[in-house]
């Protein structure tokens, strides 16, 4: 086993202020946001344009501060251990790339498109829809560390199952998210759409898994965790900023239809439980242990947001439905999945008494 591989399962650090209150801070941004939209919109017009070749130049700086310090984490040599929880593994992938994208298409076609359509913007339809389908796309990179450790989830299961979402994410997040938006009717621009995966997944990946080869080559563990530890704050605020600047161009939307974002987060939150509950029982089922099926039922369950926000603002703009979409996934995801962490620690006894083969 490398170095990297023997560093990167020590026990995850306990949630920090920035993660613990990040609900708390979506919402001061969008607060802040809007003030600053209707304070000084010239200046939120200025960044909204400053595109080339379709892509955000402000955003792509934020959204690289945001996801490669999360991608330093990751050794994907940890793809040698998949075999030695291949149960786990098998059912967290099917989840993540099987049932998750099309539930969360069939929630959106049914709240969105039927449901909620009459207090919702009509030409905005398809964009909340798409929205909900980026979202649920590509399964969680970073925060998963933190919802194990708090369900003392197995390590070396966690890192090689996140190493190899992000493995099979630069192959199929693309197809996956044509193939739905298709299926909604919704016009796919795949040059967009392939620029996004290798602007936000391929280069991050390939950047920070040189950055973390040299970190290890040439300080060991200790510049490894040095870095990691000073980037910490760093991922987060990047998000901040950039719900900052698409709330200020978000926000006359916004002060009309205020109960938009409580009727987006209806789906994205029955979503979350559906996926972790299924992973939980099929977990139980195959006999998983449970310091696995933990770990799995949230990776099941929790979305790569950032990844989410970035390909929205790509393909369909900043003051678009899919991107507004996207925020609400931000906003809702901390307290929803504390609560499915609250959950699996309450059944440990319930998973181990019914587990097959325990």
């Amino acid at each position: 086993m490398s170095e990297a591989a023997i560093v990167a399962p020590a026990k995850a650090p306990p949630m920090g202020i920035f993660e613990r209150f990040l609900t708390l801070w979506v919402g001061l941004c969008i607060v802040a946001g809007i003030a600053l939209g209707r304070t000084v919109p010239g200046v939120f017009r200025a960044l909204g344009e400053a595109t080339v070749s379709q892509v955000n130049l402000p955003i792509a700086a934020l959204v690289w501060l945001m996801i490669i310090p999360m991608l330093l984490r990751i050794d994907l040599a940890a793809l040698g251990q998949v075999k030695d929880h291949w149960r786990g593994i098998a059912t967290t992938v099917g989840i993540n790339w099987l049932v998750k994208p099309f539930s969360m298409a069939l929630l959106g076609w049914l709240f969105i498109a039927h449901l909620f359509r009459p207090w919702l913007p009509p030409g905005q339809i398809d964009g909340y829809i798409a929205g909900l389908i980026l979202l649920a796309a590509a399964p969680c990179t970073a925060m998963v560390f933190v919802w194990s450790n708090l369900v003392d989830g197995e390590p070396h299961f966690t890192l090689s199952q996140v190493a190899l979402n992000d493995t099979i994410m630069i192959f199929a997040f693309a197809p996956i998210v044509a193939l739905l938006l298709g299926l909604s009717s919704i016009i796919v621009p795949w040059d967009t759409l392939i620029l996004s995966v290798v602007l936000y997944i391929v280069v991050p990946v390939i950047v920070a898994q040189v950055w973390r080869w040299r970190l290890l080559a040439q300080g060991g563990a200790a510049a490894l965790a040095r870095t990691l530890h000073a980037l910490e704050p760093l991922s987060l605020s990047a998000l901040l900023l950039t719900l900052v600047l698409l709330f200020g161009l978000q926000g006359e939307q916004i002060m009309r239809q205020p109960a938009v974002i409580a009727l987006l987060a209806v789906p994205i939150v029955i979503q979350v439980y559906f996926n972790a509950g299924l992973a939980y029982w099929l977990n139980r089922k195959l006999g998983v242990e449970w310091c696995v099926a933990g770990p799995s039922a949230l990776i099941g369950a929790s979305n790569f947001f950032e990844l989410a926000v970035a390909t929205a603002i790509a393909l369909f703009g900043f003051q678009s439905g899919a991107a507004l979409s996207t925020v609400v996934g931000v906003l809702v995801e901390v307290p929803v999945m504390l609560s499915v962490v609250h959950i699996v620690r309450r059944s440990r006894g319930w998973y181990e008494i019914g587990r097959s083969g325990a």
